[in-house]
């Protein structure tokens, strides 16, 4: 992607450089030197402010699905350490449908996500399951009620932190606004190209430091444009280290 994203910005600098260098003759050289150097600080300064905006979404949506991913698994965890308070049958059993979530999570949900295809329509199975079994056990000290209500508040706060995960995952910049920064860099680049036009090697070399600076902002936005998608993504690592060990040891 960032292969691309430079070769793109650059080709299109080149071209905006050749026109403007070959317009850049008679009555119309005249003209783009008229045009006041002045006007570039104003519309670097409009390309910086969207290009913190764009970057102040995306690391938002970064930060708050980590934040649903860490609430998720410490709710799961907080689950199968309770469970503990109902040996037996009762323990393996929401041990093993916290497992069966997680391994549901980083299987299918984290792939469902990164495309965008994951819905909130279904609720997990295992987790719901895990949900109606908590209710329906039968506590017989004051430890196990408090413990009974426990998992039902930690089961219901998984449940809404993969909601939010889920949410977050549809979340990306919308092309109005790749196209309003897109269009602000290449104006700033053929204002530029007009201003130098009477000094080519200056500015071949402004072109290019401002095409860098152009092509690293639209790399780094892109990458963090989606957070459950790409190489800088947020991964299921923490769910699976909360993974129980009961079921995680025939693995």
């Amino acid at each position: 992607m960032s292969l691309v994203i430079l070769a793109a910005v650059y080709l299109f600098t080149a071209a905006v450089y050749l026109i403007i260098t070959r317009l850049a003759v008679g009555d119309r050289a005249k003209t783009f030197k008229a045009i006041s150097p002045g006007m570039l600080p104003p519309l670097s300064v409009v390309f910086a402010l969207l290009v913190g905006f764009l970057a102040a979404q995306v690391w938002s949506d970064g930060q708050q699905a980590n934040a649903a991913v860490n609430r998720e698994a410490s709710a799961l965890r907080a689950v199968v350490l309770l469970a503990a308070a109902f040996p037996g049958e009762p323990e393996r059993r929401l041990q093993e449908l916290v497992g069966r979530h997680i391994q549901e999570a980083a299987t299918n949900e984290w792939p469902a996500m990164a495309s965008g295809h994951v819905t909130l329509t279904l609720a997990p199975a295992s987790l719901a399951e895990a949900l109606h079994l908590s209710l329906s056990l039968s506590p017989q000290t004051p430890g196990q009620i408090a413990a009974q209500r426990e998992i039902v508040t930690a089961l219901q706060a998984a449940l809404d932190a993969r909601r939010q995960r889920i949410i977050l995952s549809h979340s990306a910049i919308n092309p109005v606004k790749w196209m309003a920064l897109l269009a602000q860099a290449g104006l700033t680049l053929i204002t530029i190209a007009m201003v130098h036009s009477d000094n080519r090697a200056a500015n071949r070399i402004i072109l290019t430091i401002f095409a860098t600076g152009v092509a690293a902002a639209v790399i780094l936005i892109a990458s963090h444009s989606r957070p459950f998608s790409g190489e800088i993504s947020v991964r299921p690592t923490v769910m699976l280290q909360v993974m129980p060990e009961a079921v995680a040891a025939p693995r």
